[in-house]
Parts: structure tokens; C-alpha cells; sequence
């Protein structure tokens, strides 16, 4: 049987499925699957160097927005603006591509712990990193993975391996 977002077993009732992955060093862009609907990816045209991001409606599972901060290159402001802007009970779906970390700041970061992050205080340059969290949860989230960018154990000159990511995110109760 085939599931939802090619996961590998089906969601429970009140539940959506998700997978994603970061980026593939500066060549492959990540890709965000939710409900079997690909919100992001390359063949979108949608993603970009930084961080990559999609909201999503966290009792319908309909798709809010898409967006990518360009974290090298660019000005982590609009980043923080459009952090502040998510409405509660939003999921926040981020992966990573080419660069995430170099403009963020401690504000920008401290927003994204808020979402349920906890590598968010450590990514660094060229880390691959995909996080789901949510807003208005209490919670950390169970949902992010995190790999060091290290000239020792990268499997591609430079960059890590990607990183995968499915699971199921339980419906927004009222």
C-alpha cells in the first residue's frame, strides 16, 4: 500500500502526514510534503538557499503559505516579520538548503524555539536541518532533525547528508 506523502505506515484518525527533506549541499532543494500535497520543492520552482519554509492550517491541513529566506546572502528581517506574522495554531514546516544559519540572529532564533525547535540555538553554516512545530504549542517539538556541517563526516565536500524526515501531526483540537 502506498500512504500519504510516500510515508511509511498511515497516519492515525485526526492526524497529517508529513515528510520532508533538507537540501542536498547547494544542488538538490528540499522538498515538503503534507497530506499528499508537495507544498515545496525543486520542481515547484518554490524553494531557496536558506531556510525554507510552509504554514499550514493546523485544523484543516490546508496550506497557508510558502516562503524562503535567503540566510546568507540575505536580511534576516523579513525572516523575523514573517516568524511574528504566524497565526496560533499554525504549523511551521523548515528545512534548510545550501546555507540557514549565517544571518540568523538571537531574536529570529528565539522565535523559531518558540514554534517547539531545540536545535535552532546550535544550527550553524551549512548545518542540515528540517523542523515541524507549531504555534501556541507549549511543547518541544518530537519532529526535527539535525546534522552538523563537519569536514569529517560530510558526504559531500562541504555539506553534510540530507536529511529526512515523515511523521503524523496531530489535528488542531479546539
Amino acid at each position: 500500500p502506498r500512504y500519504k506523502c510516500g510515508i511509511s505506515k498511515a497516519c492515525p484518525e485526526k492526524h497529517f502526514a508529513f515528510k520532508m527533506a533538507s537540501g542536498a549541499a547547494n544542488v538538490v532543494g528540499p522538498k515538503i510534503c503534507v497530506e499528499d500535497n508537495v507544498l515545496m520543492s525543486g520542481v515547484k520552482n518554490n524553494v531557496g538557499r536558506g531556510i525554507n519554509v510552509a504554514l499550514v492550517n493546523g485544523k484543516t491541513g490546508e496550506t497557508i503559505d510558502t516562503k524562503f529566506f535567503d540566510m546568507w546572502g540575505g536580511d534576516v528581517a523579513p525572516f523575523i516579520e514573517f516568524l511574528k506574522s504566524i497565526q496560533d495554531g499554525t504549523i511551521v514546516l523548515m528545512g534548510t538548503y545550501d546555507d540557514g544559519a549565517t544571518k540568523l540572529n538571537e531574536e529570529a532564533r528565539k522565535l523559531i524555539a518558540e514554534l517547539g525547535s531545540t536545535s535552532i540555538t546550535n544550527l550553524g553554516f551549512r548545518d542540515n536541518w528540517v523542523f515541524c512545530g507549531g504555534k501556541g504549542i507549549k511543547t518541544k517539538s518530537p519532529f526535527e532533525q539535525h546534522i552538523k556541517n563537519n569536514k569529517d563526516t560530510n558526504k559531500y565536500e562541504g555539506w553534510p547528508e540530507v536529511v529526512e524526515m515523515e511523521g503524523c501531526i496531530p489535528q488542531k483540537q479546539d
